[in-house]
């Protein structure tokens, strides 16, 4: 159910390197190598813009508001550029997008995309697991082989001391195994409100292990800024005390002047809607 390749993903690339933890798991290396392309920007732009407000209900949603469409989106549905937290939602809320780009572009998963278009307050974190993603083996059959994914993102773009991120994201993981059966509610909920029938009865597949076995994998996602990455500050994350350990999946992702990025993609979010 992936959509065809967005080109902001051909800008991530594995970089081969592979760190260890204190534990002995394996972390693999990714990097973000950006550039100043308009058309790669924009289209990155839009992909970002629609995770909060569709492009077909823009305008109705800001009806009776008096505001145009970057107003719109700058003032009621992106975290404030400045006014914190905002900045630091935008940062998370970035890390968490580009890490379900990662599961569904590069993993091949289905990943719904609902978690930020509800949000009651735009300054706020979204609540449940950051990115689910499901995968069928068989069209139209169900397989033991199938395989939910539940990736858990931290991100850091500034400061002067490298934090252990990727820790973070180890124990957020836990929490996932807990939150999850709210999490796929919460998903079903929504589609069944768009009328996408079809896409409610995949996720129905996955909401009774018991009876219904499939593959789980945990995701734990650490995404810095070149400026405060440390690979010695990632290798001490400690993950043998993860319930799924032996499918967990750890991965960095680092690239250069991310916070610069960020903002201009959220520029471009509002100006270009």
């Amino acid at each position: 159910m992936a959509n065809s390749i967005l080109p902001h993903i051909g800008w991530l690339a594995d970089t081969g390197v592979k760190l260890v933890t204190t534990d002995g798991a394996t972390v693999q290396v990714w990097e973000l190598r950006h550039n100043s392309d308009s058309a790669i920007l924009s289209s990155w732009a839009r992909h970002f813009r629609n995770h909060y407000c569709s492009d077909t209900d823009i305008d109705v949603l800001r009806n009776g508001t008096g505001l145009t469409r970057s107003e719109y989106l700058v003032r009621i549905k992106f975290p404030d550029a400045a006014v914190r937290p905002g900045p630091s939602i935008r940062v998370g809320d970035f890390g968490e997008i580009l890490s379900a780009d990662y599961l569904e572009y590069v993993l091949g998963y289905w990943t719904p995309r609902i978690r930020y278009s509800d949000k009651m307050i735009r300054n706020e974190s979204s609540k449940g697991c950051d990115t689910i993603g499901f995968k069928f083996v068989t069209n139209g059959q169900e397989s033991p082989n199938d395989s939910l994914a539940i990736f858990e993102a931290k991100a850091q773009f500034s400061g002067t001391t490298p934090k252990g991120k990727l820790q973070e994201a180890v124990d957020g993981s836990i929490k996932d195994l807990i939150r999850k059966a709210e999490s796929l509610n919460a998903i079903k909920q929504r589609l069944r409100r768009e009328g996408k029938l079809d896409e409610v009865s995949q996720v129905e597949r996955f909401q009774n292990k018991e009876d219904k076995p499939y593959s789980e994998v945990s995701g734990a996602v650490a995404l810095f800024c070149n400026s405060v990455y440390d690979p010695a500050v990632v290798a001490t994350t400690h993950a043998a005390h993860h319930p799924n350990v032996a499918n967990l999946l750890l991965l960095v992702i680092r690239g250069q002047e991310l916070m610069a990025l960020v903002g201009e993609l959220y520029q471009r979010a509002a100006n270009e809607a």
